[in-house]
C-alpha cells in the first residue's frame, strides 16, 4: 500500500489536479489540447477515431470540438466508464488484431485518427520502444485505411531505434509531417507525437 500511495504522489502534478477540476479522467487531455491549439487538427463536424481511447480524456475533448454535428469513435481493450455525448461511441477491441466485426463497427470516412496508445512498460527502454513501435504501426495501418484524403493522423511513440523508420512511413502517406513534444508531457518521458497532415 505504501508503494501505491508513493506512486500516486510521484505522478500527481498540477495537470492532474486541473484534469480532475475540469472533469477529465486523465491529465493526457492537455497533450491533445496543446496539439489542437498549435495545429487545429479537429474541426466542427469532423469524424474522429481515437485508438486506445481509455480512460476517455481524448475522446471527450474531441467530442467537444466536433460538437453534435460530428462523430467520435473510440477503441480500446478496456471499457470507458465516463458519460459520453450522443455523437461519441466506444467499441471494445484490440487494434493489433482487428477482426471483421470491429472493422465494421469502426467504419471509414474519418477526417482525423488519434493514437495516444502506450504499451505496458517493462522499464527496459529498448523493449518498451519496440512495443510502442508495434502499436504505432498498427495505428498507421488503420489510419491509412479509414482516413479520407487530406485527413490527419496523430500518434504517440516512444523514441527508440525504430523511430526514424516509423517517421519515414508517416512521411510517405501524408503531405505534411510534424514532430511535437507537448509541454504537458512529463519531462522524464521518452514519448513524442508524430503528426501527419494531408493524407495522400
Amino acid at each position: 500500500m505504501r508503494h501505491s500511495a508513493s506512486k500516486r504522489g510521484q505522478w500527481s502534478d498540477h495537470y492532474t489536479q486541473r484534469a480532475k477540476k475540469e472533469k477529465y479522467p486523465a491529465r493526457s487531455v492537455y497533450k491533445l489540447q496543446e496539439i489542437q491549439q498549435k495545429y487545429k487538427i479537429i474541426k466542427k463536424g469532423d469524424r474522429v477515431l481515437d485508438l486506445g481511447c481509455s480512460p476517455g480524456s481524448w475522446l471527450l475533448f474531441a467530442a467537444q470540438l466536433t460538437t453534435g454535428s460530428g462523430r467520435v469513435v473510440g477503441v480500446d481493450l478496456k471499457p470507458v466508464s465516463i458519460p459520453l455525448p450522443k455523437h461519441a461511441a466506444v467499441f471494445t477491441g484490440d487494434i493489433l488484431f482487428v477482426d471483421d466485426t470491429l472493422a465494421a463497427s469502426i467504419g471509414r470516412g474519418y477526417q482525423v485518427v488519434l493514437s495516444d496508445m502506450a504499451p505496458s512498460t517493462t522499464g527496459q527502454k529498448d523493449i518498451d520502444a519496440a512495443r510502442s513501435h508495434n502499436l504505432c504501426r498498427a495505428a498507421l495501418d488503420i489510419a491509412t485505411t479509414v482516413l479520407l484524403p487530406g485527413g490527419t493522423f496523430v500518434c504517440k511513440i516512444f523514441q527508440g531505434s525504430e523511430f526514424n523508420d516509423f517517421s519515414d512511413s508517416v512521411k510517405k502517406s501524408f503531405r505534411k509531417y510534424k514532430i511535437y513534444k507537448p509541454q504537458s508531457s512529463r519531462k522524464a518521458s521518452r514519448e513524442i507525437y508524430i503528426i501527419g497532415m494531408g493524407k495522400l
